[in-house]
């Protein structure tokens, strides 16, 4: 069994426990009482002009192990706001990555940016977790879904006023992604099935996405020219979280990578 397919099996058995805890109709109930106007713009806070940075929280990964110990995820995402980061991206796996989702109401407590639950979202009972713990925005990853399950997820994201990224590896799962309709299209340069990374991977789907979709680049991205290329190519986000995590002054590192002259349209899409 790889990575990949390890992770969503845990998540699996770990909705169906929680579910059985807190019945689905509960949690429903509690996002249904979001009050109107509560959703922060994800979408819209990628589409401005340049290139946005979605700063993530990220404690641990299978890849790396234990990447940031000892610090408030309050004063990450405060410095990640105060650095120019224009969306934050927040770990609630908890296994794997150490994330939970009390991390969603702290990040929100904390920040004023759009927040993305960045999990493994695998059953209805997470959409509505989601928005019932504040997320303004949900992961759906093609690898781990049929596209039967992807199609019904990235609907009801949409009924509870969620964004979805649609994460994508391959030209297979970009084809599906179109055909669900994806409004934002994630490129994750990370194989999930090896965690092996190459950020060619962008380069060589980014011509294929439809002109309209938001583009964010994932994994491998840590330099300011790197993402200066990124902009050029036509790429509308960029999400970056170890090399944030592990950085002495976040706020500081922060602001090297979200400040790209915002006066400068992204251009067409060629690397």
């Amino acid at each position: 069994m790889n990575e990949l397919s390890r992770i969503v099996a845990a998540t699996r058995e770990a909705v169906a426990e929680r579910r059985r805890e807190v019945p689905e109709d509960a949690v429903r109930a509690v996002a249904a009482r979001r009050p109107d106007g509560d959703v922060r713009g994800f979408r819209e806070a990628l589409a401005r002009p340049g290139l946005s940075l979605i700063a993530e929280h990220k404690r641990r990964s299978p890849s790396a192990g234990v990447i940031r110990d000892g610090v408030l995820l309050g004063d990450v995402v405060g410095a990640y706001e105060a650095g120019g980061a224009s969306a934050l991206s927040i770990l609630t796996e908890g296994p794997s990555f150490g994330g939970s989702l009390e991390d969603l109401r702290a990040a929100r407590a904390a920040a004023k940016l759009p927040i993305l639950r960045k999990d493994f979202i695998v059953d209805r009972y997470q959409v509505a977790e989601s928005s019932a713990w504040g997320a303004d925005a949900i992961l759906l990853i093609v690898a781990a879904l049929p596209e039967g399950e992807l199609v019904s997820l990235h609907e009801l994201a949409r009924s509870h006023g969620l964004a979805a990224l649609v994460e994508i590896h391959d030209e297979r799962e970009l084809e599906v992604a179109i055909r669900v309709g994806a409004a934002i299209i994630g490129i994750n340069n990370r194989d999930l099935t090896t965690l092996e990374v190459d950020t060619r991977r962008t380069y060589e789907l980014l011509p294929g996405i439809p002109p309209g979709t938001i583009v964010v680049a994932e994994s491998g991205f840590r330099e300011r020219s790197e993402l200066e290329k990124l902009r050029r190519a036509g790429v509308d986000a960029v999400l970056v979280g170890e090399a944030l995590m592990r950085s002495e002054d976040i706020e500081t590192a922060c602001r090297a990578l979200a400040r790209p002259d915002r006066s400068l349209s992204s251009a067409s899409r060629q690397p």
